[in-house]
């Protein structure tokens, strides 16, 4: 069977790839994240992207780990200093990054959609990615560093976990890591603008309820506290909360309910 292409990232390239963004290219990294928020402390311009060919010690949602072999996946963290927006907005950021992720990958061929907060899967079970985001104090004020982690050149054998996927295996028109992290990083730039404008809220929501295959469904959240809440979720409020049976929720682990 025939092999991805699995090559390293080449700096001169991707500077091709991503106009408006300052890209640092690593080998090999614990994190992209933890890079770049040190970066952003020492006072890194906003747009500034932290990115490797092999991230050896990668963090996702509720801490949970997220490793990739080298050369077969995106790691990449974002700068943005968002210092005009709400702090009753910034709980967003999140959701907006799966938003953008869902937009890169359905450029490439894959359908996607996202399970809340900002799971992206495929047929509502395999997942192709990772997402962290962080608030970082800086002197020049609150700054977010926007990681992400998706699969792109795993094969079977490569996967994880069984629900874990690739663009790879979900056939993708292209799997060169370098014209997907151009696609990947307008993206995000789309859907943070679009955040940081008051007036296309609406707008943002919307375009985040039509790739949300939460919405709608029965589930199930797991507290952190270790209790359930089952109900339909019926939409995502103004904080981002996901809202099921009246009742918004800012935390947990939401389990889509399938008919017995």
């Amino acid at each position: 069977m025939q092999q991805p292409q699995r090559e390293p990232l080449d700096r001169d390239r991707l500077a091709d790839v991503a106009p408006g963004f300052t890209v640092h290219v690593t080998q090999e990294t614990a994190s992209t994240n933890a890079d770049l928020a040190s970066a952003a402390r020492d006072g890194a311009a906003e747009w500034s992207v932290h990115t490797t060919d092999h991230q050896a010690a990668g963090r996702g949602r509720l801490d949970r780990t997220f490793t990739m072999p080298p050369l077969t996946g995106i790691a990449v963290s974002v700068l943005v200093r968002p210092v005009e927006v709400a702090p009753a907005r910034w709980p967003w950021l999140p959701l907006v990054t799966g938003l953008a992720v869902v937009d890169a990958v359905r450029e490439v061929g894959v359908d996607a959609a996202l399970k809340w907060p900002n799971d992206v899967l495929v047929d509502d079970r395999r997942k192709l990615c990772g997402i962290l985001v962080e608030r970082v104090e800086t002197s020049q004020g609150p700054a977010a560093v926007i990681g992400v982690g998706l699969n792109v050149a795993l094969t079977a054998e490569d996967l994880p976990v069984e629900t874990a996927t690739s663009l790879w295996l979900e056939g993708a028109t292209t799997v060169d890591r370098a014209e997907l992290l151009g696609v990947l990083l307008s993206a995000l730039r789309t859907r943070l603008e679009q955040w940081r404008d008051p007036a296309r809220q609406d707008e943002l929501a919307r375009a985040y309820a039509d790739v949300c295959s939460t919405i709608g469904r029965q589930v199930r959240i797991q507290r952190p506290d270790g209790s359930d809440v089952v109900g339909e979720a019926t939409g995502i409020d103004e904080s981002g909360r996901i809202v099921v049976d009246g009742i918004a929720w800012s935390a947990g682990d939401v389990t889509h309910l399938r008919p017995v």
